[in-house]
């Protein structure tokens, strides 16, 4: 039987899915390093630095001593215990749904990315073993499947994340582990508005859903942040929020609901909810340099141009395109770590009472401007900075709710009794100074002089 040959397509995405699953699964152990170390930096702290690649074995110390790697170990040392450690499951938990969540919660991240083109477009020369044609020659995306739906695809896949999270809360028969998967929904379903109508508002301009046409579009003007800047920081507050990330990660909210949805989880099962996370930033983050940075493009570097074609060209652009896609998810760290979590019920007023009206007002405006055919990037920012300033003027005369306000404690600081002078500031003179053993000892020699 004769075999009909791969087009060059095929052959490319085949090769683009099976390299991307493991660059993702070897990146997401150092993005947990790399989060430990930034959490650090923003305490005043060290963060790992002691575990190498010896793991303590007193075998592995002598082929690796000298070499601390500073801390590197630490993810692998983690991914062992999680092997090595009981498969708990609770008494009265589903048993499988339990077990179906975590994959559930990792799987949509992994196949998400499979319509990003990471390096723009490489020739295929035809390829033949033992007189059969096995690939045909042509030009190819290099991306896991170029389709016509791409963005499409995209959201599809993103919405499916939730799922996970929910079975997980449902399936634990934990109440704590139920409310997390309804915040999760809740959060998914408000979400999502703002997040699809900041994405119809780009294609709107644009005029195609296929991801590569979007960064060509980019590479040939300008990138989409400079002309839509308020979509984009919808659609990056949103992906935080898709992603479970702070300040809206009340899913797993630890003051309020011990663990939230994997509560109940350990071992390998909790773990797979961790790199569903950490594969969900990066899948995003992928998304959002596509639509407003410019995807593989960066200025001034003629082999990162949709027209560079080849294998030098692909590498230098996947670099590029990676480093995007490293540098926000950095930016999703520093936010975590700098911005308290919000409450939940601040979360849903976000969303409805700010987000989805601004986001109807940025497809609105774009609509009109699409409509009239004025879509240079120039129109399109003075058009986001209307709107911004429209927004800000308008803010303070929507009615205000009082809602959850805090109620006045009698005899506090913030609700002293009558005639009584509250003072919060240190009563101690030493607990005013950065250092009091330093002036401790100052002081010490002004009184031996």
């Amino acid at each position: 039987m004769q075999l009909l040959p791969l087009s060059a397509q095929v052959f490319v995405g085949i090769i683009v899915v099976v390299a991307m699953v493991h660059v993702i699964l070897g990146t997401i152990p150092f993005l947990i390093y790399l989060e430990r170390k930034i959490s650090a930096y923003i305490q005043d702290r060290i963060g790992p630095n002691r575990v190498g690649f010896d793991l303590g074995l007193p075998v592995l110390q002598k082929l690796f001593r000298g070499f601390g790697f500073w801390g590197l170990g630490q993810s692998l040392a983690d991914g062992l215990k999680f092997i090595l450690k009981e498969d708990y499951r609770p008494h009265g938990a589903d048993k499988w749904l339990f077990t179906i969540a975590p994959m559930a919660a990792v799987v949509p991240a992994m196949i998400g990315w499979a319509v990003i083109p990471w390096g723009g477009y490489i020739d295929v020369g035809e390829i033949t073993i033992a007189g059969t044609k096995l690939v045909e020659a042509g030009r190819a995306l290099v991306a896991g499947a170029d389709v016509n739906i791409g963005f499409v695809y995209l959201l599809a896949v993103a919405s499916l994340g939730v799922y996970g999270v929910t079975l997980g809360g449902w399936a634990s028969n934990n109440k704590y582990s139920f409310l997390g998967g309804l915040r999760a929904s809740a959060g998914m379903v408000s979400y999502e508005i703002p997040l699809g109508l900041s994405i119809l508002a780009m294609l709107l301009v644009v005029g195609s859903v296929r991801p590569s046409v979007i960064v060509e579009q980019q590479a040939n003007g300008v990138w989409y942040v400079f002309a839509q800047p308020i979509a984009c920081i919808l659609f990056y507050t949103c992906i935080l929020a898709e992603a479970n990330r702070a300040p809206f990660d009340n899913a797993e909210a630890e003051q309020e609901l011990v663990g939230g949805y994997h509560t109940e989880y350990s071992a390998m099962r909790f773990a797979l909810f961790f790199l569903g996370e950490y594969a969900h930033m990066v899948t995003s983050s992928a998304f959002c340099v596509v639509l407003f940075f410019g995807g593989y493009h960066l200025p001034f570097v003629p082999w990162t141009y949709p027209e560079a074609v080849g294998i030098g060209p692909m590498l230098v652009k996947f670099a590029v395109f990676y480093g995007k896609v490293m540098l926000s998810i950095c930016f999703m760290m520093l936010i975590r770590w700098t911005i308290p979590r919000i409450r939940y019920d601040q979360v849903m007023k976000l969303a409805w009472q700010s987000l989805i009206p601004l986001s109807l007002a940025v497809v609105v405006a774009t609509s009109i401007l699409v409509y009239i055919g004025r879509t240079e990037w120039y129109i399109l920012l003075l058009m986001n900075i209307g709107l911004g300033a429209g927004a800000i003027f308008i803010s303070p005369m929507l009615p205000k709710s009082d809602v959850n306000r805090p109620i006045p404690l009698a005899g506090s600081r913030f609700n002293p009794p009558p005639g009584a002078l509250v003072e919060t500031a240190p009563r101690a003179g030493l607990a005013r100074h950065d250092e009091p053993m330093a002036e401790v000892e100052r002081e010490r020699l002004v009184g031996a002089r």
